[in-house]
């Protein structure tokens, strides 16, 4: 029997259940491998109880490096499997993460009887997996080639290196036979394969936590064709269903911005969802349909909208419009007619409206909405104005409260002594501090004086954009 024959037995017999990975395939033989009878002149030991293969040490040498990097690469694609496997959220998790851990134990088990085949284990003195072999003067004496019981190779009685006596073994060609096909074409057909089904398996575990496990089962068929499993993303995402479910990342390519990950994607989407149920919208703003996709999210995601900036926009419209005083509505109507009613909501949702823009309007309806609270006039240039100057919404609505009071008896003085109209606009420029406050403090200074001229130090005037200390506070 020989040593690649014994391993296949050992593994054979160790691995009690098909795993998918790849690392138990049969193993060929010298001549499956070379397509060439075993050398006569190559020394092969019987079997005996110090060396469990029998041959090992002979032969099977190269060919147990070669194996060894097969079963590396799938025991890496194993180990990718089970981290996979245990992030997944599938009802067959546990089977998975069970499948998983057997295939690394059996590769374990391959590795040890590869490690054997070499003499990892032993070497030097007799000892080990060369143990039941000739010695070194055996084969210098008789011109044999083989492998000693201390690991030397021998060709024709010559010490020779690895590399010479891998050439005498196989040829130029190390394992691949006289003629370069048969059992060394079909094992790397096997290897493509098996390599494309991990790779398909791992795409399929990743999309089945989000719960999108549908859109990759069309791929199933591309395991069988000549691809290279890095491509299997790829052409995922070249299909229909993939590109309707994430399709706001080809509006994102088409602005300047890159397509975002799957993760990513669905992140974002959860956190507006979060966000809008915290602030009470109604469910037909995140409704979900085929495979999850939320097509009122796909403005946000598109407009690079992140949910920080979404939960900016939902609090600017309900807090300081929708739940404000029905002045502030009144006035945000009134200056800008494009916002119809009752879809203010809609508007400051609308990533293509700027958040910087939406606030400006915001703040000049909240400061017309304290004038028409007070009972004055209200225009856009003129809250736009205060804006400028740093009126906020608190600010507007005592300095309103102080021009109302007052100005009506201001302008009724402005008649009567024959005076510049004190109006609201003069008011304005004392209370809110804008150019021209130096020049307003005068005139309602003068004709409070004429007043109290007429009424021997009294005036009618005790508060209100009149009264000196209630001006002097703003």
């Amino acid at each position: 029997m020989g040593a690649l024959d014994a391993l296949n037995e050992a593994r054979n017999a160790a691995a009690t259940k098909s795993v998918n990975t790849g690392a138990f395939r049969e193993l060929p033989s010298y001549t499956q491998q070379t397509g060439r009878d075993v050398p006569t002149n190559i020394s092969i030991s019987n079997q005996s109880q110090s060396t469990p293969f029998g041959q090992a040490g002979s032969a099977p040498v190269a060919a147990g490096s070669e194996y060894a990097q097969q079963l590396a690469d799938s025991k890496k694609e194993a180990q990718n499997l089970l981290k996979a496997a245990q992030k997944s959220k599938s009802k067959n998790k546990q089977d998975l993460i069970d499948q998983a851990n057997m295939t690394l134990d059996n590769i374990t088990q391959a590795e040890n009887l590869i490690k054997l085949l070499e003499g990892s284990g032993g070497g030097v003195g007799g000892t080990g997996a060369f143990a039941g072999n000739r010695s070194d003067a055996s084969y210098v004496a008789e011109g044999r080639s083989g492998t000693s019981n201390t690991g030397q190779k021998y060709v024709n009685g010559q010490l020779v290196s690895d590399a010479d006596f891998n050439k005498f073994l196989y040829g130029d060609q190390k394992g691949g036979g006289a003629t370069g096909t048969g059992t060394g074409t079909s094992t790397a057909d096997a290897d493509a394969r098996e390599k494309r089904q991990s790779a398909f398996d791992l795409l399929k575990l990743q999309f089945d936590e989000y719960g999108l496990g549908a859109l990759v089962e069309p791929l199933r068929g591309l395991i069988q064709e000549g691809i290279s499993p890095s491509e299997f993303a790829v052409r995922l995402r070249q299909t229909d269903p993939y590109k309707k479910r994430f399709a706001a990342n080809a509006a994102r390519i088409a602005s300047g911005l890159r397509a975002l990950s799957e993760a990513e994607y669905i992140n974002l989407e959860d956190g507006y969802q979060t966000i809008m149920r915290n602030y009470g919208l109604p469910a037909t703003y995140y409704t979900k349909g085929e495979l999850g996709r939320q097509e009122g999210f796909e403005k946000f995601i598109a407009g690079d909208v992140s949910p920080a900036e979404l939960e900016d926009r939902i609090m600017t419209a309900q807090n300081r419009v929708i739940n404000a005083a029905p002045e502030v509505m009144t006035a945000l109507k009134q200056f800008y007619p494009d916002i119809k009613n009752g879809e203010i909501l809609a508007y400051t949702l609308d990533p293509t409206k700027g958040l910087a823009d939406i606030k400006k309007k915001v703040l000049a309806a909240e400061i017309g909405g304290a004038a028409i609270g007070a009972g004055l006039g209200a225009a856009a240039t003129r809250a736009e104005e205060l804006a400028r100057y740093g009126v906020t919404a608190e600010s507007a609505r005592q300095g309103y409260d102080a021009i109302g009071s007052g100005l009506e008896r201001g302008r009724q003085l402005s008649s009567i002594y024959q005076q510049p109209d004190y109006n609201q606009a003069v008011a304005e420029e004392e209370i809110f501090k804008l150019p021209g406050q130096t020049q307003a403090g005068e005139k309602r200074k003068k004709i409070i004086g004429l007043e109290k001229a007429t009424f021997g130090g009294q005036t009618g005037v005790s508060s209100g954009a009149l009264s000196q200390n209630r001006a002097g506070s703003y």
